[in-house]
C-alpha cells in the first residue's frame, strides 16, 4: 500500500529531528569546586632562603578545581596556593582519585600558584593535607558537572610587570656565590646609577577561560598571568597572596551572585624573571610605599577589573572539542665540576665576618653538594591541553618569561598560554641565552637541569600541541 505523501513527509521530519548518537555526545559540561588546604600553625613558611614557622593565618589557602567535559574527554585544572608542590604529593592525590572514581588521572593538570607565604609541601604533617584537598576538589568538581557554555579571551596589563634581571655597571653588585661575577643581577639596587636595562621581556597578557551555565550563570573563571607574586606579607603570616584575592574578587565583576558557588582561579604563567617591583624608583618613593597587603589587593583588583572588561566581549560556545597529551622528558642534572667543589671545600670566612665573598655562599655550598650526591637525571612531566582553538601547556619549573612568549608565537592553535610549576616543582628554567648572562635564576642549585633544557621542553610541548591541533 502506498503511504500518503503527508505522512511520509512527517516521518522524514521526525527522523531528521532525532539526534544521532554522535550528536548526543556533543553536550558540553563544566563543574568547579574548592577545598581548604590551610596548614597548621608551626609549619615552615617557604619562599625565602630561610624558612620560618607560620604564626598567623591571614587568609585560608585552597585547592581550586575546574572540570570540563565535551562528552568524550574530561579536563581537570587544579590550582593550589603554594610556592611549589613536589610530584610525590601530586602522585598521592592522583592515586586516591583513581581509587575513588573513574577519572583518568592523566587528564588532570595540577599546579601551584607560587605564593611565597604558604608552607613547604614536603612536610610529613602538611603534604597529606594538600593531597587530601586536591582529591576533594577534583571529586567535587566532577560531581558538580552541569550543562555549560565556554568562552575564553585575553587582555594586556603591563603596569604591574617588571623584569627583575638587570644589566648593571658595577661588578660589586653582580657577584655570585661561586666566587665569580655575573653579567646581570636579579633584584638590583633600586633607583641606583649602576642600573642599565632589564635583561629580558615581560608578557603583559592576562589569559582567561570562563564557563557559565546554559542560562548564563557564571560557574568558574580560570585566569593566567605571568607575575611571580606580590608579597608585602608580615613574617609568619600565611596568605594566598594576590592569587587568592583575585579568585575572591572576579566573580561579582562578571555577574556571579555573592551566595553562588562560583569558583575564581588564578594560575601563574611564565614569571620566573618577572615581579612587580619597578627598580627605576626608590623604595622610599611615596608611590612605591605600601602597608602590609595593600599592594596585593591593588594588583588583584587591577587584574580582575581588566579581566572583567575583556570578559564582557567574549563569545560563549555551546560545545568545543577537548584534548590532552602528556609525556615525560628525561633531563640531565647539573653537577659541580672539580673546581667548584674545591672552591667550596676551601672557603674560609674571615673572623668577624658572616661570609667570605657572597652572602648566600653557604646556601649554595649545600645546594651544590645535594646535586652532587643526588640523581644524575630527572624525569619531568609535561602536559598540553586543547580547548577548541586554545592550547594550554604546563611545565614543572619556574619558567623564564621569554620561553612562554616563544611558545605563544609558535603554538599551532590560535590562542595559547602556559601554566608553570605544574605536576612537579623542579626549580628555575632559564634559556641558554640567560644562562650565559648568569644571575640568580641560572645559578646551580636554583637551576638544576642541563642548560639547554628549555629548548628540549619547548620542542616537546610544540609536538604535543601539534598532535592536539590535527
Amino acid at each position: 500500500m502506498q503511504m500518503p505523501t503527508k505522512i511520509l513527509l512527517l516521518l522524514l521530519v521526525v527522523c531528521c529531528a532525532v539526534p544521532s548518537p554522535a550528536e548526543d555526545k556533543r553536550a558540553f559540561r563544566a563543574g568547579a569546586a574548592i577545598a581548604d588546604i590551610t596548614p597548621p600553625l608551626g609549619e615552615k613558611v617557604v619562599g625565602s632562603f630561610s624558612p620560618f614557622p607560620a604564626s598567623n593565618i591571614h587568609d585560608a589557602l585552597h585547592a581550586r578545581c575546574l572540570c570540563l567535559d565535551d562528552g568524550e574527554t574530561k579536563l581537570f585544572f587544579v590550582l593550589c596556593d603554594n610556592v611549589g608542590i613536589v610530584k610525590e604529593v601530586y602522585d598521592q592525590a592522583r592515586s586516591e582519585i583513581a581509587a575513588k572514581s573513574d577519572i583518568d588521572a592523566e587528564q588532570i593538570l595540577m599546579a601551584a600558584t607560587h605564593t611565597h607565604s604558604a608552607c613547604v609541601s614536603t612536610s610529613p604533617k602538611y603534604s597529606p593535607i594538600i593531597a587530601k584537598g586536591i582529591v576533594e576538589a577534583v571529586l567535587a568538581a566532577n560531581k558538580n558537572l552541569q550543562p555549560a557554555r565556554i568562552g575564553w579571551g585575553g587582555i594586556d596589563e603591563s603596569s604591574e610587570l617588571n623584569n627583575r634581571r638587570w644589566y648593571i655597571k658595577e661588578a660589586k653588585h653582580r657577584t655570585n656565590p661561586f666566587g665569580g661575577v655575573d653579567t646581570v643581577r636579579m633584584n638590583p639596587p633600586r633607583n641606583h646609577p649602576t642600573l642599565v636595562a632589564p635583561a629580558g621581556p615581560v608578557d603583559p597578557e592576562i589569559s582567561f577561560i570562563s564557563v557559565q551555565s546554559t542560562n548564563g550563570t557564571p560557574i568558574a573563571l580560570l585566569a593566567n598571568y605571568s607575575l611571580h607574586y606580590v608579597g608585602g606579607v608580615p613574617r609568619g603570616d600565611v596568605s594566598a597572596d594576590y592569587f587568592g584575592v583575585f579568585a575572591d574578587s572576579i566573580g561579582p565583576m562578571i555577574g556571579a551572585k555573592d551566595d553562588s558557588p562560583f569558583v575564581g582561579m588564578m594560575s601563574n604563567g611564565t614569571s620566573g624573571d618577572v615581579n612587580n617591583i619597578d627598580f627605576r624608583f626608590s623604595s622610599r618613593d611615596p608611590k612605591q610605599t605600601y602597608e602590609k597587603y595593600e599592594k596585593i589587593d591593588e594588583v588583584a583588583q587591577k587584574v580582575a577589573k581588566k579581566v572583567a572588561e575583556a570578559h564582557a566581549n567574549i563569545s560563549f560556545r555551546d560545545w568545543v572539542p577537548l584534548g590532552v597529551r602528556r609525556s615525560e622528558l628525561t633531563l640531565k642534572v647539573r653537577k659541580p665540576d672539580e673546581a667548584m667543589q674545591a672552591y667550596f671545600a676551601n672557603l674560609k670566612v674571615p673572623e668577624n665576618e658572616k661570609f667570605a665573598y657572597h652572602r648566600h655562599e653557604k646556601t649554595y655550598a649545600d645546594r651544590v653538594q645535594a646535586l652532587l650526591e643526588g640523581p644524575d637525571e630527572y624525569v619531568v612531566p609535561l602536559q598540553a591541553m586543547r580547548i577548541g582553538d586554545l592550547a594550554i601547556a604546563s611545565i614543572p619549573f619556574e619558567v623564564i618569561t621569554e620561553i612562554g612568549l616563544e611558545l605563544k608565537t609558535l603554538a599551532p592553535l590560535e590562542d595559547m598560554f602556559t601554566i608553570e610549576l605544574a605536576n612537579d616543582s623542579r626549580g628555575y628554567l632559564p634559556t641558554p641565552r640567560q644562562h650565559k648572562l648568569g644571575g640568580y635564576e641560572t645559578w646551580m642549585g636554583t637551576n638544576r637541569v642541563q642548560k639547554d633544557a628549555s629548548e628540549l621542553i619547548v620542542k616537546e610541548l610544540l609536538s604535543m600541541m601539534q598532535q592536539l591541533a590535527e
